[in-house]
Parts: C-alpha cells; sequence; structure tokens
C-alpha cells in the first residue's frame, strides 16, 4: 500500500512533467514561471498541504496523492527540460536532415539522449514521495508505513519509529535500484559504473 501510494503520484507527475517539460523547451519564456509555480508548492510544507485538502478530497489517500504528485514536478520538470536541452544541437541538426519531424526528434533523438537527466529526478522523486507517503498517517491515512510512526508516538513505542523509518528507506532504496537498473537497460550505450 505505502509503495502504490507513492508511486501513482510519481506516474501521475511525469506523465504531466513530459509534455510540460518539453512545452519549456519550445517556448523558453514559459520555463521559468513554471519553475517558479513549481517550487512555491514545493515550499509547502506536507502536512499543511494535506490539512488544506481535507476540506475537499476528505481525509482519503488522494489528500496524500495530490501533493506529492505536485511535489515531484519541481524534480521532474527541470529534469527533463535539462535533459532535452543537453541534446547536442548537431544531432538535433542530423535528424532534421534525416527527415524527423518535430514530434520523432523528440521521442526518437531528444528523449533517449535525455534518460539519464530524466532518471536522476525521477529516482530524487521517487525517494521524496516514498519518505513523504508516511506524513499521511497524521491526517488519518491508513495503510501506509507512516501508522507505524503514528502508534510509536501515540504509544511512546521507540522500537516501532525504528521499525517504520528502517522500512521506508529499504524500500526507497529498493526502489532506486530498480531505478537505476532500468536506466542502465533503457541505455546501452552509456559505460557501466
Amino acid at each position: 500500500m505505502h509503495l502504490q501510494e507513492a508511486l501513482i503520484p510519481v506516474g501521475i507527475g511525469m506523465a504531466v512533467a513530459l509534455p510540460l517539460g518539453q512545452l519549456c523547451v519550445r517556448f523558453r519564456w514559459l520555463y521559468p514561471p513554471v519553475l517558479w509555480v513549481t517550487t512555491v508548492l514545493y515550499a509547502i510544507p506536507s502536512l499543511a498541504f494535506f490539512v488544506f485538502l481535507i476540506d475537499y478530497t476528505g481525509a482519503t489517500r488522494t489528500t496524500v496523492m495530490i501533493p506529492l504528485t505536485v511535489y515531484t514536478l519541481v524534480v521532474l520538470v527541470p529534469a527533463i527540460v535539462d535533459g532535452v536541452r543537453s541534446v547536442p544541437q548537431e544531432t538535433m541538426a542530423a535528424a532534421t536532415a534525416m527527415g524527423l519531424g518535430p514530434v520523432q526528434r523528440y521521442l526518437r533523438v531528444q528523449l533517449p539522449i535525455a534518460v539519464p537527466a530524466i532518471f536522476a529526478g525521477l529516482r530524487v522523486a521517487t525517494a521524496s514521495s516514498i519518505s513523504l507517503v508516511s506524513v499521511g498517517a497524521l491526517i488519518g491515512n491508513q495503510g501506509a508505513l507512516g501508522n507505524l510512526l503514528q502508534d510509536a508516538i501515540l504509544y511512546h513505542r521507540s522500537n516501532l519509529a525504528l521499525n517504520s523509518v528502517v522500512s521506508i528507506a529499504v524500500l526507497a532504496v529498493l526502489m532506486d535500484i530498480v531505478l537505476v537498473l532500468l536506466r542502465t537497460a533503457l541505455t546501452p550505450w552509456l559505460p557501466r559504473g
């Protein structure tokens, strides 16, 4: 349950960040305001964001997932923009000379070259999301590993807190390993190590 509540916002964030990042690359004037808005939203403490949303969504998983999705954007949009902008102009010119249109250039040239930068952002967003799901237990969200933290506070049992923290950290490390392996599989042309 914890992993599901953490990964769904990352997936939604990626689905929003990819086209938004491409728009920011295509229209350079758009990037500063998008970055400003995402940064301001990221500055809102997660607990305050959750409490604000309770009036609209109730004490549900959705209340936790909306802020986590927003938080992923501050990491993913710059990673995508930087990755796509790092594609050499000579490579883009060669793709155009081969007859690739804008969409084909983006999908077949820019995105594959940007994969390492995008996955760097994805790794940070995933680890952040995994850790922040636990805060949702404070507003009554059940099923995540944060419940152990809440029980530790309620019953004054430090071993529950330690179990929760270690479980969350192990989950984050395992997901990071999965993402590194996936990035390695998607970029066979890059040196290993």
